[in-house]
């Protein structure tokens, strides 16, 4: 069943397959690794298993339901990580869905617990990225423990495997992406420099203020004084 058969999907198959092509680009996921989806009320656009994301077109995009069942699209069976994707939003209300092995992100995976917020730039991933613990590829187990490293977060790592990220739509969802693999790089070059300063509870909360305090700037009317 083609994507336009399902009335108002053909296009968010289309952004799907799009930003699985930029992923690949990006070098964020090599070759079939990787995967990828959108939701959209009770139906969800997703990356079908062993899709080579660079070669990734709207047809082949798959759609499902909520419990998983292939109901148009490609057809194709989907990911090996729909009981995550599914997880995701079912558990985190959340309107998109990234899964890479993006080099720093998945180097880090192999060897932390936890990447300390050492950036102000982390807080729009939640601060602090946990490491879900290692459990094969596509079970139940591994989806479990991640979808609880993602508890309060945009972003979480995978042990020994690679990341996901979550977003309100599949554009977000795509700049998280960027921003960790970015973080986790930032990471990986300030320890081999030194000690890399975690910024603590009240800098945190400086930073929430002053993004706040631009936020409420920025919607004054010109020449409106500050209170």
């Amino acid at each position: 069943m083609p994507p336009e058969d399902l009335p108002g999907l053909s296009d968010l198959c289309a952004e799907v397959a799009a930003a699985a092509r930029a992923l690949a680009a990006a070098g964020l996921v090599l070759g079939a690794s990787g995967n990828l989806s959108a939701r959209r009320g009770d139906h969800v656009a997703v990356t079908p298993t062993g899709a080579r994301l660079a070669r990734v077109q709207a047809e082949d995009i798959t759609v499902v339901d909520l419990e998983g069942t292939v109901v148009g699209g490609s057809g194709l069976a989907p990911t090996s990580e729909i009981d995550l994707h599914l997880g995701a939003y079912r558990r985190f209300s959340t309107g998109s869905v990234i899964h890479t092995h993006s080099p720093h992100a998945t180097a880090l995976a192999c060897v932390l617990e936890e990447v300390p917020c050492i950036h102000y730039g982390m807080l729009a991933l939640g601060g602090d990225i946990r490491v879900a613990p290692y459990r094969t590829f596509g079970t139940p187990e591994l989806a479990e423990l991640t979808l609880t490293a993602l508890e309060g977060k945009a972003a979480a790592l995978m042990a020994s495997h690679g990341a996901i990220v979550l977003g309100a739509d599949i554009a977000q969802a795509y700049e998280h992406a960027e921003l960790l693999e970015w973080a986790c790089g930032l990471y990986v070059t300030a320890t081999r420099m030194g000690t890399p300063h975690v910024l603590d509870a009240a800098e945190r909360a400086d930073v929430v203020a002053a993004i706040a305090a631009r936020r409420h700037a920025a919607m004054r009317p010109a020449g409106e004084p500050a209170a």
